[in-house]
C-alpha cells in the first residue's frame, strides 16, 4: 500500500543546479537573485513591486507594518485561516476581528464585513482559502468607502485568476507563501506584491532591521559606509539560495497549476454525486481559476474523525484546514472569543478533510485516493 501525503514539493535537477550555481557564486544572501526573483513574481502577477521575505508570516507582518497598523487598531479577517494571518496584526498591537465565512466559497463573507467595520478598522485581510480567489472587488469597494487598506492573504493562491486577472495586482498588498507544500517553494519564504511605491519602500525597510543606505532617505550622510536605522524593523531577509530555487520553480508554475486543476477535476467527477461528500466550490465567474493549494471536502451525515483516522490507516495522509482561529486558547484568553461566535466557520471545520493535492501525484495516486475515500465513506455510512 502506497502512502500518499496531503501535499509535497516537486524538486528536480534544474532546481538543484540553480541552487548549486549560487553556492559557487560570490553572493549567498543580499545579492542579485533576490531582485531577480522579486521582478519575476511582480511580472507574473502584474504588480509594480514585489518585496520578498524569509516566510509568508514575516511578509504578512511586514504588510501590517507598511499599512501603519499599531496598538488599538482593528484588522478584519477570516477565522478559517492559518494563525499567521491574525497573528501578523496582533504583532503590531492590533485587535484581530473575525468575520464568518461564506459556505459557497469558504472565504470571508464580504457582506458580514459591513457589520463589523468601525472607525478603528485599518485593514481588511481576506484569505483566498484553498486557492479560491476571494470576491475582492466587493471588498475593495467596502475598503474604499471606509479608507481602509486591503491586504490579501493569497498564501494558497499563486496562479489563481479572478475574471482574467491573476491574483496579486488588485489588493493594496498581496502575500504569497513559498512553503514546500505551496505552488512553488523556496524552502521557506514569502513575498508581498503591491502597486504602491510607499508600501514597497516600507516593506524593504522593515525586513532589514529598519535600516536604509539610500542617500535619498538619509537624515544625514557621513560617507559611503553610512546607514541609518529609521524604524524598528526585523531580520526578515530571504537569501539568494532561496530565490534561485524560486526562480527555477517559477518556470514550472503554470504546469503545476494545470496539474492541480486536472487532479481537482478527477476528484470532482468522482465525488460530485456521492452521498456523504460535499466537494469544494468552483469559481463561477468567467476566466476565473482556482489554484487548488488544497482540495477540501466536507463529509455529511457521518463522523469526520472516524473517516480521517480510517483514511490515514489506509495510507491516505489527509489533513484538516483549519481549526477556526477564534477557538484557539490564546485568542479566547486574550481577545475573548468563544465557541459559537462564528457558526458557519465552525460548521465547516467540523466536516472538513483536505485530500492529497500536489502536482507530482500520478493518475494512479489520484485513483488510489478516490477508491480509498469511497470505501471509507461507505464503511462509515
Amino acid at each position: 500500500m502506497k502512502t500518499i501525503p496531503y501535499g509535497s514539493q516537486w524538486i528536480d535537477d534544474t532546481d538543484i543546479n540553480a541552487v548549486c550555481s549560487v553556492l559557487k557564486s560570490d553572493w549567498l544572501t543580499q545579492g542579485p537573485m533576490i531582485e531577480r526573483f522579486e521582478k519575476e513574481i511582480a511580472e507574473y502577477v502584474g504588480s509594480r513591486y514585489a518585496v520578498a521575505f524569509n516566510s509568508g508570516t514575516s511578509a504578512l507582518h511586514g504588510a501590517m507594518f507598511a499599512a501603519g497598523i499599531t496598538s488599538g487598531d482593528e484588522v478584519i479577517t477570516s477565522p478559517i485561516t492559518f494563525v499567521a494571518t491574525p497573528n501578523s496584526a496582533a504583532y503590531q498591537g492590533a485587535h484581530p476581528v473575525f468575520v464568518d465565512i461564506d459556505m459557497g466559497t469558504y472565504c470571508i463573507d464580504p457582506q458580514c464585513i459591513k457589520e463589523v467595520i468601525t472607525e478603528k478598522t485599518k485593514v481588511i485581510a481576506p484569505v483566498d482559502m484553498a486557492g479560491y480567489p476571494v470576491d475582492l472587488p466587493v471588498i475593495m469597494e467596502i475598503a474604499a468607502d471606509h479608507d481602509v487598506v486591503v491586504i490579501e492573504d493569497a498564501a494558497h493562491a499563486l496562479g489563481a485568476m479572478r475574471e482574467g486577472t491573476r491574483v496579486g495586482s488588485e489588493a493594496d498588498m498581496t502575500m504569497f507563501s513559498f512553503h514546500p507544500v505551496k505552488h512553488i517553494t523556496t524552502g521557506e519564504g514569502g513575498i508581498i506584491t503591491t502597486n504602491r511605491e510607499d508600501f514597497a519602500e516600507r516593506l524593504q525597510l522593515f525586513r532589514s532591521h529598519g535600516i536604509t543606505k539610500d542617500p535619498r532617505r538619509l537624515i544625514k550622510n557621513d560617507g559611503p559606509w553610512y546607514y541609518e536605522m529609521q524604524e524598528l524593523g526585523y531580520n526578515y531577509r530571504i537569501t539568494d539560495l532561496q530565490c534561485a530555487l524560486g526562480l527555477s520553480q517559477m518556470k514550472k508554475l503554470e504546469h503545476f497549476i494545470a496539474r492541480r486543476n486536472v487532479i481537482a477535476k478527477m476528484y470532482n467527477d468522482a465525488f460530485r454525486d456521492r452521498p456523504n461528500i460535499i466537494i469544494p466550490p468552483v469559481p463561477k465567474a468567467a476566466q476565473s481559476r482556482h489554484a487548488y493549494h488544497l482540495y477540501p471536502i466536507r463529509v455529511s451525515g457521518i463522523d469526520r474523525k472516524s473517516v480521517f483516522l480510517d483514511l490515514r490507516e489506509q495510507g491516505i495522509f489527509c489533513q484538516v484546514h483549519y481549526i477556526p482561529v477564534h477557538l484557539q486558547p490564546y485568542y479566547q484568553e486574550v481577545f475573548g472569543y468563544r465557541e459559537g461566535d462564528y457558526p458557519i466557520a465552525e460548521e465547516y471545520y467540523r466536516a472538513e478533510i483536505s485530500l492529497p493535492m500536489f502536482p507530482r501525484m500520478t493518475d494512479d495516486d489520484v485513483t488510489q485516493v478516490i477508491t480509498t475515500v469511497q470505501k471509507v465513506i461507505q464503511g462509515n455510512s
